[in-house]
């Protein structure tokens, strides 16, 4: 990509109302647009890294027998009052509609209840278990507040799994498997070292779900580390039967703002009583499917890669999400133009993603430009570099200068 030919601009400033870190350089840089409150357009940028970060998700998510598919958003009214959620009383976010006929409809804050009634088209016996099925699929939620930037929107996209398993071994099992599974995500997203699977209420359902937060000042929640043990208690749930079920001591605990990038949460047999998803066992015996919940949040992913990242010049890419992998600077024209458009063209027949600032531009404004949109190597062709027939290389997260000869550059990045 010529960065003369890129659909965005950088900005100096993000909008007035917007004061979340995450947003206001997303903004600046040319990620994402607000269009309002809570609600974010995705631009060529802002794309790239989302598309990555999906990716990565649903690689691991099929690595552990996980099958994609795609429910509607909009949602029949009769199905959510089979599981009770459709009474706003119960559900307070509903975002809700008629149709000309004046039939309501829903639009998705989550799942469980229209995908567990198509399993139940599908299931009969044991054999037809387990299941794992998931989507990239957009939820809408009627949030009271949506201040946190892309980290907390009223519109988003999500990658929900559901399991449903033949009894509770057979849950407990691919239960650990995603655990993993989502440890392996935040380590490849470069959230690892500071996410924490954190122990948090099971609800009615099993005695702890296990949420993945972020330590941020940013967040919304207060966890409790344990550094040493690499976990985490949210605050809501830390007593002393806790802290003896995880053989804690609160002393060694230090309390973190953070926030919730994934959960994942045992279900029972909840929505399975509910839409009657019942199966037959090897004696004929009718038994309820187990299920669980698998959520996690691509935005607020990306979001949180901002918040926590970044430095006092823009974004801070890890090389697995980053737009590119190269952000090639071309200072000054004739035999400089003639040499960076060269290795440009043999970038992108190694099929290295790059974006090339082309543009007719003053060196300090392409070192700012490139320092706010954040991409791990930066390399500048100039009249100056030629001389020594070198390029400079910089990295984003290093204040090192390297200048390294073409033919080495060459030798070293293209295939």
């Amino acid at each position: 990509m010529r960065q003369s030919l890129l659909f965005t601009k950088t900005r100096k400033d993000a909008p007035k109302d917007e004061i979340a870190k995450n947003a206001q350089l997303l903004i600046r840089a040319g990620f994402v647009h607000k269009e309002i409150a809570g609600v974010y357009s995705f631009l060529p940028l802002g794309l790239r890294v989302m598309n990555k970060i999906v990716g990565i998700i649903r690689e691991e998510m099929n690595s552990i027998g996980g099958q994609e598919l795609s429910l509607t958003a909009l949602q029949d009214k009769k199905i959510w009052e089979t599981s009770g959620r459709w009474d706003d009383s119960v559900v307070d976010v509903w975002f809700k509609t008629k149709l000309k006929n004046n039939s309501e409809l829903g639009l998705a804050f989550t799942h469980e209840e229209p995908l567990t009634n198509l399993v139940s088209e599908y299931v009969r016996s044991f054999r037809d278990l387990p299941v794992y099925v998931y989507q990239f699929q957009t939820k809408f939620r009627n949030e009271t507040r949506a201040k946190s930037g892309i980290m907390r929107t009223r519109e988003f996209l999500m990658k929900d799994l559901y399991s449903f398993s033949k009894n509770e071994n057979e849950h407990i099992i691919f239960y650990e498997k995603a655990k993993n599974a989502y440890v392996n995500i935040f380590n490849k997203v470069g959230l690892g070292d500071k996410t924490y699977i954190t122990f948090a209420s099971g609800g009615s359902f099993s005695k702890y779900s296990h949420e993945f937060q972020t330590i941020t000042d940013a967040g919304e929640d207060n966890i409790f580390v344990c550094k040493d043990k690499n976990i985490a208690i949210n605050k809501e749930v830390l007593n002393e039967e806790v802290l003896n079920d995880l053989g804690l001591k609160k002393e060694d605990l230090i309390e973190k703002k953070s926030v919730e990038v994934g959960n994942i949460f045992s279900l029972g047999t909840k929505f399975s009583d509910a839409f009657e998803l019942n199966y037959s066992d090897e004696s004929g015996t009718k038994k309820p499917v187990i299920m669980g919940s698998y959520g996690i949040g691509p935005a607020r992913i990306m979001g949180t890669v901002a918040e926590v990242l970044s430095d006092e010049k823009g974004l801070v890419w890890p090389d697995s999400i980053a737009p590119f992998s190269i952000h090639l600077l071309l200072l000054g024209d004739g035999n400089a133009k003639v040499e960076c458009d060269n290795i440009y063209e043999k970038l992108l027949k190694s099929n290295i993603d790059v974006l090339y600032d082309d543009r007719d531009m003053r060196a300090g404004e392409k070192f700012a430009d490139s320092d706010l949109i954040g991409i791990p190597m930066r390399v500048v062709v100039s009249e100056k570099t030629l001389q020594s027939k070198s390029v400079e290389i910089k990295y984003r997260n290093s204040d090192k200068v390297e200048i390294m000869e073409i033919s080495e550059f060459q030798k070293k990045f293209l295939k």
